[in-house]
């Protein structure tokens, strides 16, 4: 008996240590990338201070969004997130939770995988397709989103409507909803997946009422109490369809020929194909039901004017993913019991093993889109500046308010006032700001070297500031008062 206790646990090392070693590589690659000062204010810097602030037993407010956190997505898992704060408050513990995540998610990849019936080298090599698909390793680039938290919690509800488990059903479902308000939709969508198709009557129906009693309760309640009214700003996305939520909705079934121009155009095809491209040879057209779940932000991401929701580098595709890790696992799983149903079976190629064939094309897939050459290009613009940007963060040795730049904003976020140089909405009253840091060489996003030259000019006219430090066109200025 203890024999076979132990091969079975043999069973779990390679994923596990899979889990382990990418966890490593993602914090590894977001920490570096955060050194280099390529992180950004939105959005690493919105959730690094809006961590800090509960952690400290303030008001969660944004002063980069000027709301409420609640008011933003609803995203209440992050007063968890904020607990790690209590320990010490250190942005780390954001790019740390992220890459955990992230990585976690080969876990119940595999055990879909193994619970489909497909053996163990062939469910490693789906949870390779997992840890290898370049939104994940993209994402973890991109600051950080409270939705990489959902992307395991998906899987494992998945996993568990199958198993017939409700409780952690349940509890997976709760922590999603946690996550972002918009994933309420892919929840309810979820629901009519598992009741129609699973044939899962009692996950279905929590996910359906769950996930539709959420939206309804987060976008037309939460939401607008703390944000003064107002829905989520990101309604404006959809302008050409309506202003709120409900005027959407009601478009979208009496007017749709608003939609057929995005949903049959080039650029959806392009982000259609970006999507499937690293999963191609493992799908089967009968098996693409769990594709359904997908549908509310795959509409979404389609009908935006905001081209990042359709690319493999933003979190927006996030929860689209495991579905179709599903859907692949159904069509190996078909395969393994009725051979030649993916097109891989019907291409002229060798016959290697088909687990090494799997992991090879996920691998060539991640070469080719992965954006790991950020790290020689990019990211290293701004090297020049990096010492003295250094330098001056270590001179501001107070809580006081800042005004700064995108990419240095994050490194000064544990402070309740942080605004950004905008070139196109200039500060009103410096005199609400103890410090001003900026670099001139690299103004950073919604900036640029002629407004940041004339804010420097300006300070340095105003008797209300002293220049504190210069080197390297990085300038921080400091009122009289903090002498």
């Amino acid at each position: 008996m203890n024999k076979l206790n132990s091969l079975n646990n043999l069973k779990y090392y390679p994923v596990i240590v899979s889990i382990a070693l990418f966890s490593l590589i993602f914090f590894l690659c977001s920490s570096t990338r955060h050194a280099l000062f390529e992180s950004n204010a939105f959005e690493l810097g919105i959730y690094d201070q809006v961590a800090y602030l509960i952690s400290q037993g303030q008001t969660p407010f944004s002063s980069f969004l000027e709301i409420h956190h609640m008011g933003n997505h609803a995203a209440w898992v992050m007063y968890f997130v904020a607990l790690l704060y209590k320990i010490y408050p250190e942005v780390h513990w954001l790019l740390l939770v992220q890459a955990v995540s992230l990585a976690l998610g080969a876990l119940p990849t595999w055990s879909l995988a193994r619970q489909a019936g497909l053996n163990n080298s062939i469910a490693w090599a789906i949870a390779c397709i997992y840890l290898l698909y370049p939104l994940v390793f993209n994402v973890n680039l991109f600051d950080f989103h409270p939705e990489v938290i959902a992307l395991p919690a998906l899987l494992a509800a998945i996993l568990a409507a199958r198993l017939n488990k409700t409780v952690w059903f349940c509890a997976a479902i709760v922590l999603v909803l946690s996550c972002k308000a918009v994933l309420s939709l892919t929840v309810a969508a979820m629901g009519l997946w598992l009741l129609f198709f699973e044939k899962k009557r009692n996950c279905g129906l929590i996910a359906l009422f769950l996930g539709a009693g959420w939206f309804l309760v987060a976008t037309q309640a939460v939401i607008p109490y703390f944000n003064q009214g107002r829905e989520h700003a990101g309604i404006g996305r959809y302008g050409y369809l309506g202003n709120s939520v409900l005027e959407i909705a009601v478009n979208l079934i009496l007017k749709p020929n608003l939609i057929l121009w995005r949903l049959f155009s080039w650029d959806t095809f392009e982000y259609l194909a970006l999507l499937v491209l690293p999963v191609i040879w493992w799908i089967s057209p009968r098996h693409l039901t769990p594709l359904i779940s997908a549908v509310p932000m795959l509409a979404m991401n389609i009908l935006s004017d905001i081209p990042a929701q359709r690319d493999l580098i933003h979190q927006y595709s996030i929860p689209i993913l495991p579905f179709l890790l599903v859907a692949v696992i159904s069509s190996l799983a078909e395969r393994n019991q009725q051979h030649g149903k993916t097109i891989f079976d019907r291409l002229p190629i060798p016959n290697y093993p088909l687990p090494r064939v799997i992991v090879i094309w996920s691998l060539i897939a991640f070469l080719a889109l992965g954006k790991y050459g950020y790290f020689w290009t990019i990211y290293l613009d701004s090297l020049d500046t990096l010492p003295a940007t250094r330098e001056a963060i270590a001179l501001v040795n107070t809580k006081g308010s800042v005004l700064t730049t995108s990419h240095i904003a994050p490194h000064l976020t544990h402070r309740p006032l942080v605004k950004l140089t905008q070139a196109h909405a200039p500060p009103a009253n410096l005199a609400e700001f103890e410090y001003v840091l900026v670099n001139q060489r690299y103004p950073g996003w919604m900036s640029d070297r002629e407004f940041v030259k004339n804010l420097v000019t300006q300070l340095q006219n105003n008797p209300q500031f002293q220049l504190k430090y210069q080197r390297d066109d990085i300038y921080l200025f400091t009122q009289n008062s903090n002498k």
